[in-house]
């Protein structure tokens, strides 16, 4: 999945060279975690010039949406048609603003989420290659042209500064220092000192397995204890409630004599009600999956 920032039609590069001027704002700004958001990103980018591409797009998106709103709510004749325009293309240009600088901490987040999905089956398939007689670092190759998502991504980056000269280990410990994801950096770690002391590499993944797995049932379990509370609420939430709603809207609208369109925009309303409550379940759900499954 390549780097590209939400709400813009150019690339990277292009950008970078288009807010240098914009860039010299946030220059003297405090070091925050952006910057190691875009390092595990693998975008060649300084926190003042991905927060200068991102004030440029604000900037743009204001005058313009500014001078769409203004010039719509004027020919509709809306009293104060310009300070609705400023209130309207300040709000939707500040959310352009903060989807940008957000999405380094999101894509790190689905790069780290990925690598440990796919952590477990890409070692399996380095312990087979292993005790089928596969050196190394032709199991490292076969890992990098594998479809195992960001692990085999970053294997690649690992073989391409082995083939420019650099060695196994040390390039290894590249990886670690380039990755956010614990685990990833534990495997890394543990082929590295397996290699730097000779060991038995089929012994040293073998038990990173062992490892991976025990901390996958541990998630496992984890996962299903939170999930206890979550159901609950969505049952009590779009089961009990509504049905309760339902019920006291039904006696209420036949003894009040309340209008056939308020009762029919209650009822609606609660079929909203209802949706919305299960996309939030489903996020909730989606959002504390095991990282490892």
């Amino acid at each position: 999945m390549e780097f590209h920032i939400p709400l813009t039609l150019e690339s990277v590069e292009i950008l970078k060279k288009k807010t240098k001027n914009f860039e010299k704002i946030f220059r003297g700004a405090k070091k925050t975690r952006l910057g190691e958001q875009l390092k595990n990103s693998d975008v060649i980018l300084t926190s003042s010039e991905y927060l200068g591409i991102c004030f440029r797009a604000f900037i743009l998106a204001f005058v313009v949406l500014l001078l769409i709103f203004t010039s719509l709510f004027f020919f509709v004749k809306i009293a104060y048609f310009y300070f609705y325009g400023f209130i309207l293309a300040l709000v939707f240009s500040g959310f352009i603003f903060f989807k940008q600088l957000s999405y380094p901490r999101i894509y790190s987040l689905r790069k780290e989420r990925d690598i440990e999905k796919n952590l477990i089956p890409a070692m399996q398939d380095m312990l087979v290659q292993l005790e089928s007689g596969v050196p190394v670092f032709q199991i490292i190759v076969n890992i990098a042209n594998s479809d195992y998502g960001f692990v085999s991504y970053e294997f690649k980056k690992a073989v391409n500064q082995m083939n420019s000269g650099i060695s196994q280990i040390e390039a290894l410990e590249n990886l670690i220092k380039r990755n956010s994801s614990a685990y990833f950096k534990r495997v890394l770690w543990q082929l590295s000192n397996g290699l730097k002391s000779g060991s038995d590499m089929s012994i040293v993944i073998k038990d990173s397995i062992d490892n991976l797995n025990k901390e996958q049932a541990i998630q496992i379990q984890s996962y299903g204890s939170k999930l206890n509370p979550i159901v609950m609420f969505f049952m009590l939430m779009t089961v009990i409630l509504p049905s309760l709603g339902i019920t006291f809207l039904t006696l209420i609208s036949s003894m009040l004599n309340l209008s056939s369109t308020l009762v029919k925009m209650m009822f609606l309303g609660i079929f909203v009600f209802i949706v919305l409550i299960q996309i939030m379940f489903l996020g909730m759900i989606r959002s504390r999956r095991p990282s490892l499954i």
